[in-house]
């Protein structure tokens, strides 16, 4: 695909990004650990290598399509690696007010139970250039209804991908029907207990499994630990009642089953690089826009 370059609309109260479309031709842009405050979209164009996320490597080519959350870490190591990346904050597009129209949180985004890269198949890939076309031309020419317009293309991406990626689960645990209970059944035992039962054992015993045998399977299915896997749900959690409530760090951090507030405070800064306190106020509560 022809180059597109890069396209930005800029926040007029605060000077940050709002919605940004850059076409890249190598891994440049994304050879570093990314940690933004604003969501991200990537579509693999051409070449091939790893997206590297704070838990976990995994392998990406053409056709490949990935998203990360706000300050979710990830960088690219790619040969050859070409591509177009979508951004947009929560000022621009709140997903979290939107989730009704869209769907993507929970299948694109904050999804501790899937892997982080799927492919797109070749109708999807070719729609898709088509659309990063008229987001660039929209950006540069739009006026009338300029927002609602951008707007409506990304929900076309989002909603899109979302049918992809749920559509193509079923297909990673087929032929595994004993592993795919086991996982489904690990899914909604840490959905029922992450916020009293932080460690492997409990969950292993439910499962009547081992440990060892656990960590196998994760690592197997979800290339994460245990540890790993619990961590990024807390994180969702601890991320969603910053964005969206006023309640206090350490209200939050008892909720999670954190006595010490200060060790989940620490906890936060070690897996997002900020504090709670700069989540709150780059992405989450007291926006007025969202």
């Amino acid at each position: 695909m022809k180059s597109i370059g890069t396209h930005t609309i800029v926040n007029e109260q605060n000077g940050n990004l709002a919605f940004k479309i850059i076409s890249f031709t190598d891994n440049s842009h994304f050879d570093y650990f990314q940690r933004n405050n604003f969501h991200t979209l990537v579509l693999i164009t051409e070449g091939n290598g790893e997206l590297k996320t704070d838990f976990g490597t995994f392998p990406i080519e053409k056709n490949s399509f990935f998203a990360f959350a706000p300050y979710q870490p990830f960088m690219v190591n790619g040969k050859n690696c070409e591509g177009i990346a979508l951004q947009f904050h929560s000022d621009f597009f709140c997903i979290h007010q939107h989730q009704t129209e869209v769907t993507c949180n929970g299948v694109l985004f904050n999804n501790v139970h899937q892997l982080p890269v799927f492919k797109v198949d070749d109708a999807v890939f070719i729609s898709f250039q088509e659309i990063f076309v008229k987001i660039a031309g929209e950006i540069d020419n739009g006026s009338l209804a300029q927002y609602e317009m951008l707007v409506s293309y990304l929900k076309i991406i989002l909603i899109t991908t979302s049918r992809v990626k749920m559509e193509n689960l079923p297909s990673n645990l087929s032929s595994e029907n004993n592993n795919a209970a086991l996982l489904q059944k690990l899914k909604e035992l840490i959905e029922e207990n992450f916020k009293f039962e932080h460690f492997s054992e409990f969950y292993s015993s439910q499962l009547f499994t081992t440990p060892k045998g656990l960590a196998t399977l994760l690592k197997k299915h979800y290339s994460r630990t245990f540890t790993q896997l619990m961590s990024e749900r807390l994180l969702i959690e601890a991320k969603r009642e910053l964005y969206l409530t006023n309640k206090s760090v350490k209200e939050i951090a008892v909720e999670l089953g954190y006595n010490d507030e200060h060790y989940f405070s620490r906890f936060f800064k070690k897996n997002t690089g900020i504090t709670t306190q700069q989540y709150r106020e780059t992405v989450g509560f007291g926006k007025k826009v969202c």
